[in-house]
């Protein structure tokens, strides 16, 4: 393929190269964990570490989304993907939050995969930004993680 105009590929951001080798090194983590309730217990702890170790906004958000997760959807198990918080319904991801830090965005993001079943007709939303977590969000994010693994 030929290029036409003047725009050029310049590759992954760091953002996006850290993310990979962050989500290169969970791998390889998980592989090293024995039994399957030792790798659900230092997946939690590694999420739980993760959200510590981000920036005051972020880290306040985290732990409200992380909390209303497990409570609305215990089905849901917590895990890194990509350095960022997940929540998996075996194995998979299913709903994520992303902090503003990591991509230097304005906002975090609670997104979903394409496992979550929101499904609304031809079009729905899978991500949404988050400035803050009052308790109308909570409940929006526990009516969504319910829905996702209904």
């Amino acid at each position: 393929m030929t290029s036409t105009g003047s725009s050029t590929y310049e590759g992954f951001t760091a953002e996006e190269r850290a993310a990979m080798k962050d989500h290169a090194q969970e791998t390889r983590k998980a592989a090293r964990r024995s039994s399957r309730a030792d790798k659900a217990a230092q997946a939690e702890r590694d999420v739980l570490e993760k959200i510590a170790e981000m920036e005051d906004s972020d880290r306040v958000m985290a732990e409200r989304v992380h909390a209303v997760v497990t409570a609305g959807a215990p089905a849901l198990a917590p895990k890194l993907w990509y350095g960022m918080p997940a929540y998996a319904l075996d194995g998979k991801v299913v709903c994520f939050f992303q902090s503003a830090q990591k991509f230097t965005s304005r906002y975090a993001t609670l997104g979903f995969s394409d496992r979550a079943k929101l499904d609304e007709g031809p079009m729905w939303a899978a991500g949404f930004a988050l400035t803050e977590v009052t308790p109308e969000a909570e409940e929006r994010i526990a009516a969504l993680v319910r829905r996702a693994v209904r």
